[in-house]
């Protein structure tokens, strides 16, 4: 019997040491990120996936779109986005995250189209990179939305940019919209804008002067003696003078307009 309590001792013994080797080997727990967890600019809340679903629906997400989310996060925006066939990079601060962030895109087979890389968003936006984007997403601070305007406005024109809630001050949204199926915290609203074109100041045209002032999408100006307003969707413009309404399209300092007849405006 004592032999037998003496092995039995032995084996728990073993036991124990093995089972701390393996937690000296594994080291800590993995980890998990917590809702309202301090970050460098922001703390971290995820945007619910309805949210998600929505701004790349408004921005209208395919695969020959690349992809950049400022503050990712958990890279679910990131993945979403990867899952629809573009390619998406995630731009996050926390080391943690994005190690997280990776390991969730493994265990959603994108990794192919999903990177992350750590960094300081406002340093990243300064480089080649960002000016690539077609897609911005995002999730800031209205204030460090202000921040990223001007860079954001210097964007190619036609960029699309979503924000979850939180808006750009007085560059008013193109779209907006409310989610209620799949969304019950407080942020819960979608926001899109597309970058415009800069159009502002005098152009020839046939038909006299085209002066234009412009506040960020919206037109005000004349055409000859003509008071007209207008509006930018990216590098496409239209503009209402009197009766007629022109549309065209943008090209550096020509604007070619096909409706209601062929004209082309060139930059003074």
């Amino acid at each position: 019997m004592t032999r037998r309590l003496a092995i039995l001792s032995a084996a728990f013994v073993l036991t124990a040491t093995v089972a701390s080797a393996q937690a000296t080997t594994t080291g800590q727990k993995p980890f998990e990120p917590q809702v309202g967890q301090a970050g460098k600019d922001v703390v971290w809340v995820p945007t619910p996936q309805a949210v998600v679903d929505k701004m790349l629906d408004m921005a209208q997400v395919t695969s020959s779109d690349t992809v950049i989310d400022l503050g990712s996060g958990d890279g679910r925006t990131v993945i979403t986005a990867a899952k629809r066939g573009a390619r998406a990079y995630g731009i996050e601060y926390n080391p943690d995250m994005v190690e997280l962030s990776k390991k969730n895109a493994a265990a959603a087979g994108v990794t192919d189209r999903a990177t992350f890389i750590q960094a300081d968003l406002f340093e990243f936006v300064k480089g080649d990179q960002f000016k690539n984007a077609t897609v911005i997403t995002m999730f800031l601070l209205p204030s460090i939305n202000m921040k990223l305007r001007p860079t954001i406005l210097d964007l190619k024109p036609g960029t699309r940019v979503a924000s979850n809630t939180f808006t750009m001050e007085d560059w008013q949204a193109d779209e907006t919209a409310t989610v209620t199926d799949g969304c019950s915290s407080s942020w819960c609203t979608a926001l899109f804008w597309i970058v415009p074109a800069k159009v502002a100041g005098t152009w020839n045209t046939p038909n006299g002067a085209l002066t234009l002032t412009q506040n960020f999408q919206m037109l005000s100006g004349t055409l000859g003696n003509q008071a007209v307003q207008g509006r930018l969707r990216g590098n496409e413009i239209t503009l209402t003078a009197g009766n007629q309404k022109w549309s065209g399209v943008v090209d550096g300092s020509t604007i070619k307009f096909s409706a209601p007849s062929a004209m082309t405006a060139t930059k003074k």
